[in-house]
């Protein structure tokens, strides 16, 4: 899964594709979502609001003013690819949805919890849905009385309730790397991704760890030194059993694969 940020203040530079005027780079966008598809990626990651802990939130409105005119540029340059839209509001589903159709992936960080109508609508519109752990706002201290990695395992067995209530079939298991967890949690997390995988064998899991701060805080490094950091964390996690890998390098995460 590639990363398009359209975005100014995401915590990768090289990911953003939002003037500082506010314009949106379709041609910078066109150009990166073929870069990576050539390097092999599988499904292109759309996110219009920043999701790091502490960012500001700027609405579903604006959100849609900057998914827009890349939506319809890849439904007339790329009509065939998976695209995931990263939003935790409902109305964008609906409106990505118009675009899209059932080639829209909707990931969202708050797992249906921050819009009470985002549930029912991925179940209505029968889409797939990536449904990512945190313990409310992306900047909430998580408690885990047995352990980060059995913390996350209880998370999703309740979401599995609210998703069969809602009549969603197809969800994916994002651990949420970063959310709700220190350092030592995420790794703690990582190594021990193999139960969360068992407990939940139906489900694709994925991880999005590329050059976050798990991997270049503890080395004194910025995000931009954190590739090769993060090619050792993707084969860990890919020996933990991780499906998906939300990357910002497609190239040398596709050469971990193993063939």
């Amino acid at each position: 899964m590639g990363i398009i940020n359209i975005t100014d203040n995401s915590y990768y530079a090289a990911s953003r594709h939002l003037s500082e005027d506010g314009s949106v780079d379709v041609a910078a966008a066109e150009r990166d979502i073929a870069r990576m598809l050539q390097e092999g990626a599988d499904i292109i990651d759309l996110g219009a609001c920043s999701t790091r802990p502490g960012a500001p939130a700027v609405g579903a409105d604006e959100e849609w003013r900057r998914l827009e005119p890349v939506l319809s540029m890849i439904a007339e340059k790329f009509p065939d690819i998976a695209v995931s839209v990263d939003t935790y509001w409902a109305s964008v589903v609906e409106k990505a949805y118009g675009v899209l159709g059932n080639r829209l992936i909707v990931n969202d960080v708050y797992a249906g919890a921050r819009d009470p109508q985002m549930l029912p609508v991925v179940g209505r519109l029968g889409l797939d849905y990536i449904a990512m752990h945190n313990c409310g706002e992306t900047t909430a201290k998580g408690i885990y009385p047995d352990g980060v990695v059995q913390g996350v395992i209880d998370f999703f067995r309740d979401f599995e309730k609210k998703a069969q209530a809602c009549g969603i079939a197809r969800w994916v298991v994002d651990p949420g790397f970063g959310f709700s967890k220190t350092v030592e949690e995420n790794w703690e997390l990582l190594r021990g991704m193999r139960a969360l995988k068992e407990a939940f064998p139906e489900r694709e899991l994925l991880v999005g760890i590329s050059r976050k701060s798990m991997i270049y805080k503890p080395l004194g490094i910025t995000p931009e030194e954190a590739l090769p950091a993060t090619c050792e964390a993707h084969l860990l996690a890919i020996a933990q059993g991780a499906d998906i890998l939300r990357v910002h390098d497609v190239a040398p995460a596709v050469e971990l694969i193993p063939r």
